[in-house]
């Protein structure tokens, strides 16, 4: 009897320090709120708006053509709220800004530059509400999915073929696998996924792009 007593007293003991431990260990799962920034590729953007790959300089040189040179892909730049409601489920809201610019050359048919503009650019500024799902938990690392829906303002120094300069159009993020590493109310993470927003068939502004995302953040 005192056997059992005794066995019963360190069972309990036992039951009482993994449920304490496991509490501890997944404190940052009670934390409803999540802040993050951070920053997303533009491949899909690089891979469109380059540089020319040839430049005439067998023509007269009365001749003049124009050339985008020098892009400068901006990146993304983004930040998104959470509000969690259960250890699988979250629902927020998401702010990305990425920018395109470049020189308007003028050359001549001998390849001499005459004029270059350098203030030319075009920008995309997407908001969205966005869902997370979480499907693993440990005390140091998530792995969850995303989606987002929302609008895409796409505006700068371009008029399109309406002769405006600003388009709104559709816009969608995946998240297809994100890893975060935690560390009290503190992360980092790595998101693996693309963003796509269009206004027509003619008028893609991005397909694939932000596949690979890096960010910074805070549960509370």
């Amino acid at each position: 009897m005192y056997l059992r007593r005794v066995f019963y007293t360190i069972a309990l003991l036992f039951a009482v320090g993994v449920s304490a431990f496991a509490e501890d260990k997944f404190a940052y799962m009670t934390r409803h709120n999540e802040v993050r920034i951070g920053w997303g590729d533009q491949l899909f953007e690089s891979l469109v708006w380059h540089n020319p790959t040839s430049i005439t300089t067998t023509m007269p040189a009365t001749a003049t053509y124009e050339y985008k040179e020098r892009y400068r892909h901006n990146q993304h730049i983004w930040a998104e709220y959470q509000y969690r409601f259960n250890h699988w489920f979250s629902l927020g809201g998401m702010l990305d800004i990425s920018e395109v610019g470049w020189d308007r050359v003028t050359r001549n048919g001998q390849g001499v530059e005459l004029a270059r503009n350098k203030n030319n650019y075009f920008y995309n500024l997407v908001i969205m509400p966005t869902v997370r799902f979480t499907y693993f938990h440990h005390e140091y690392v998530n792995i969850y999915s995303g989606l987002g829906l929302g609008v895409d303002i796409n505006g700068g120094t371009e008029l399109d073929g309406n002769g405006k300069n600003t388009a709104v159009g559709a816009a969608v993020n995946l998240t297809l696998v994100g890893v975060s590493a935690n560390y009290d109310r503190w992360f980092c993470a790595f998101d693996f996924g693309g963003m796509y927003a269009l206004k027509n068939a003619n008028a893609i502004y991005m397909l694939k792009s932000r596949m690979l995302n890096f960010s910074i953040g805070a549960r509370f």
